[in-house]
């Protein structure tokens, strides 16, 4: 079974068509959208279509991210990020923020072999290999003590919500942050997913960068986005 596994879209249209474009030529036997889809600021009302599109043509399979649960809330004077929540809504269809804050926490595939979430399989907001605090790698026990819920036949779980790659085998579990689409953190602006292939307790699992227009992006983000120029700052440089 080969699946295609991508997150962390952050309403970047180009960076998500690029991304389209690759992982159709890899022919997945199941796509997986590991959430945050829609806030950022290179037009996320196309990331949004996209996304749409890809959902109704592909069955793609969609787990909730943290900001896709800001995007649901009712806002209010003290609530966090307003500015770009009110944006947004301005921007996005009837529709599109009600669907991505009800997505569920995490989905199952490969008969529960292969576990997806954003943070962890049980929470949108925690880091399931990053400990931000810190800005290191968690060791092993802090990520299994992540996992103690965990179904019983999982041998793979594959987060994002860090926007870095990483892979740590634990025993006979393998545990996998896929990397972002967009709003990269590492220095290198290109999109990330991960092509995932096996059956049973055997996976190998490919990470994937793809170039894509990234002045395109940033240039949308300076002239229509709230934030815009910080948005178009990170997409250029691949940094926050």
């Amino acid at each position: 079974m080969k699946i295609a596994v991508f997150g962390d879209v952050h309403g970047n249209r180009w960076a998500l068509e690029a991304v389209r474009q690759d992982i159709e030529a890899q022919g997945p036997d199941a796509w997986v959208n590991l959430g945050d889809q829609l806030f950022g600021g290179a037009d996320p009302a196309g990331a949004w279509a996209i996304q749409s599109e890809l959902r109704e043509q592909r069955g793609v399979l969609e787990v909730r991210g943290n900001t896709d649960e800001r995007l649901g809330q009712p806002l209010a004077e003290a609530t966090e990020k307003r500015a770009m929540l009110e944006w947004l809504h301005g921007q996005l269809p009837d529709g599109a923020a009600q669907h991505v804050s009800k997505l569920p926490l995490s989905i199952e595939l490969a008969g529960g072999a292969v576990v997806c979430g954003h943070g962890t399989p049980s929470s949108a907001w925690e880091y399931l290999l990053w400990n931000k605090k810190a800005e290191r790698w968690k060791t092993d026990d802090e990520v299994m003590d992540s996992l103690t819920d965990r179904p019983r036949a999982a041998r793979v779980v594959v987060v994002g919500h860090s926007h870095r790659e990483h892979l740590r085998q634990i025993g006979r579990l393998t545990v996998i942050n896929c990397g972002a689409v967009s709003r990269q953190k590492d220095g290198n602006p290109e999109a990330r997913w991960l092509l995932l292939e096996g059956e049973g307790d055997v996976w190998h699992a490919e990470f994937r960068r793809v170039d894509y227009d990234i002045e395109a992006a940033a240039a949308w983000a300076e002239a229509h986005a709230q934030g815009g120029k910080t948005e178009a700052q990170q997409l250029r440089s691949g940094r926050e």
